[in-house]
């Protein structure tokens, strides 16, 4: 095919509002549809070179696959090995594992499947990923190998000429396929070949059902196409199913620029859109990285050197790396003559030693070790602590078969749960640990009000029960369920738009600790963990790069940690409860006067922005006086 300025402007148009989206969503909160853009322009891209050589008798499959790893992998595993070296020096063991893990998956092309299953692509985590945006990669790579294959296998039976009929059915089998499952599965559905697949097929279409169009008529098409595309990018925002039913304006745009193939258009064909449309996969392969380096360490404006630094290393590795002639090594057969599996190859070996080796912690001094250590949740809260409904019975039951105490909660209790059963177990007794994830207080409540309601009441019924408890230690994120998290609008705080739902949830909360405190002989109620900034490994990062300070960080102040928390702080303090219920508050070891830690002495009181790590649990038990625990062994004859 002869250049196509058209569609170079389209990948421009597309990788804009990719970065744009990614720096900064509030800018362009529909910027993400530029990957369907690019899905739109491979598939018609494809779809050309598979049936001009039909057409000629002349297609090759091993050199279709050559040609699409000459373009795509050469780039990729340069960027891998170069974010691999850079992980080296910045990056934390579990942080540095997880990124040899993300990169041998990139490379590999299967990057969506690993991301599908970690966590939504717009979740907060996925800041934390520095390679998330080659899944789109591992999408296009599925459908390469996919595609020829299939049409190789109709074309018998169809013959050419009916085999783009074969396509258009198969685009419109999986954009009905993608909708239904945009709405019910929306992780699977934004990461997987399957739902993704109608957008490529459509480019495809585009090329097997060619309009013959006036100029002035192709205009006009053109120009409907670029606002259809702008209108996607307006319009649609992470809270929509994605690619579902909407992800078929940003399609039918670029479908419509592509088949109206106008070649002199200022809005594609001008001085700023040709190169960077040349330069859009690696301007697309290196800002995202990019974007992460900003988040990792809070840099303040940072969009203005991170997009300068995507377009200027986007440029080097188009001219230094995807414009290099890679030559075959003949001696070798099929695709083994293609010097890019070999440096695909080599980043692959790369990421899987890193993530065998556990990320090299020996790269780091005993100090640092100790803290990045002290970082970890408990060694129970895979197996312990549940996100569906299962019967309280089967709560899990340690680390003394002599059961004193119930810890009950939510995801905020499993590290608690963890370090009492350690300080238990020196008196031979042990704990039955009930926690279910983002469970509020539901005492009062209908079952079927919330997907907890009905374990929240059946575990307080188990832990009155059972008569081997006697003592009960209670904790929730109480802000979290009555606000929502703090990520979003930190470090604004909340107001109260729905007190008949507070005041519900607080009753519940009352509730619960009356008729276990009229059972047991005490019932400890732990106050709100601050909830901080940042992970304590973002938090750790900037002091260990930045400041080489780690042996105390600041988490965040204690002003926001009582204004985030002013209610259930009000609350407990204004509220009579029984004599035996008893008080931890985590503020007067964690904060001072004017801010809460997140490091202290070294050791990690979180692992993440809000969940106590062991050591913080610890520190937090540590308040407990002696005679507490020991009221319940006396009782039960275990002392």
């Amino acid at each position: 095919m002869n250049f196509r300025y058209d569609i170079n402007g389209l990948r421009a148009i597309a990788v804009i509002a990719v970065v744009i989206f990614h720096f900064d969503p509030t800018w362009l909160p529909g910027g993400f549809a530029g990957v369907d853009v690019f899905f739109v322009i491979s598939g018609f891209l494809m779809t050309s070179i598979i049936f001009r050589g039909f057409e000629k008798s002349s297609f090759n499959l091993v050199k279709f696959y050559i040609a699409r790893a000459n373009r795509i992998v050469p780039a990729l595993a340069a960027l891998c090995l170069a974010v691999l070296l850079a992980g080296w020096f910045i990056l934390f063991p579990a942080e540095y594992a997880a990124l040899g893990k993300h990169a041998a998956s990139s490379v590999a092309f299967i990057s969506n499947f690993v991301y599908w299953q970690e966590a939504g692509y717009f979740d907060a985590a996925s800041h934390e990923k520095w390679l998330l945006h080659t899944w789109s990669l591992a999408v296009e790579w599925q459908f390469y190998l996919l595609y020829p294959l299939i049409l190789l296998a109709l074309k018998p039976l169809l013959g050419v000429n009916k085999l783009r009929h074969a396509v258009l059915a198969l685009t419109l089998a999986f954009l009905l396929f993608s909708i239904e499952t945009s709405a019910l599965w929306p992780s699977a559905s934004y990461y997987l070949l399957a739902t993704r697949s109608w957008e490529l097929l459509a480019g495809g279409l585009v090329f097997l059902y060619p309009v013959s169009l006036r100029e002035s008529q192709a205009r006009v098409v053109a120009w409907i196409g670029i606002l259809l595309i702008g209108l996607a990018y307006a319009i649609v925002d992470a809270t929509h199913p994605w690619p579902g039913t909407l992800a078929i304006i940003p399609v039918l745009g670029t479908a419509m620029v592509i088949m109206a193939s106008v070649q002199n258009s200022w809005l594609t064909n001008n001085w700023l859109f040709q190169p960077l449309g040349r330069w859009s996969y690696s301007i697309y392969l290196w800002h995202w990285p990019l974007v992460v380096f900003g988040y990792r360490y809070d840099i303040e404006y940072w969009w203005v050197a991170g997009v300068t630094l995507s377009v200027l290393f986007g440029f080097l590795s188009y001219r230094f790396i995807e414009n290099i002639r890679w030559q075959r090594i003949e001696s070798l057969p099929g695709l083994w003559r293609a010097k890019p599996v070999w440096i695909g190859a080599l980043a692959l070996v790369t990421g899987l030693t890193i993530m065998t080796n556990q990320g090299l912690t020996e790269r780091f001094t005993p100090q640092m070790q100790s803290l990045l250590s002290s970082m970890s949740p408990s060694p129970y809260r895979e197996k312990c602590h549940i996100d569906d409904y299962d019967d309280p019975d089967n709560a899990c039951e340690y680390e003394n078969n002599n059961v004193t105490w119930a810890v009950f909660g939510d995801s905020h209790s499993v590290e608690l749960a963890y370090a009492l059963a350690d300080r238990l177990a020196r008196q031979d007794q042990g704990i039955k640990h009930y926690t279910f994830s983002g469970c509020a207080p539901s005492l009062l409540q209908e079952n079927g009000t919330s997907r907890c309601t009905r374990w929240y009441k059946e575990a307080v019924a188990d832990i009155i029960s059972d008569k081997r408890i006697d003592s009960v230690l209670i904790n929730h994120r109480y802000s979290w369920a009555l606000f929502g998290d703090h990520v979003p609008d930190y470090p604004a705080v909340p107001q109260d738009d729905d007190p008949e739902r507070t005041a519900r949830i607080l009753r519940s909360f009352d509730a619960a600790i009356r008729e276990l405190a009229s059972q047991k002989s005490q019932v400890i109620i732990v106050y709100p963990v601050p909830e901080i900034a940042r992970t304590v490994p973002l938090l750790v990062a900037s002091g260990y790069l930045f400041k080489d300070n780690t042996e105390q960080i600041i988490g965040t102040t204690r002003a926001y940690y009582e204004k985030r928390n002013a209610v259930i702080l009000e609350h407990l303090k204004s509220t009579a409860y029984p004599d035996n219920v008893k008080m931890i508050r985590p503020a007067d070891t964690w904060c001072d006067e004017a801010n809460c830690y997140a490091v202290k002495g070294g050791k990690a009181l979180y692992f993440d922005s809000n969940h106590p790590s062991v050591f913080g649990a610890q520190a937090l038990i540590s308040l407990m006086p002696q005679e507490w625990l020991e009221s319940s062994g006396l009782k039960t004859g275990a002392l």
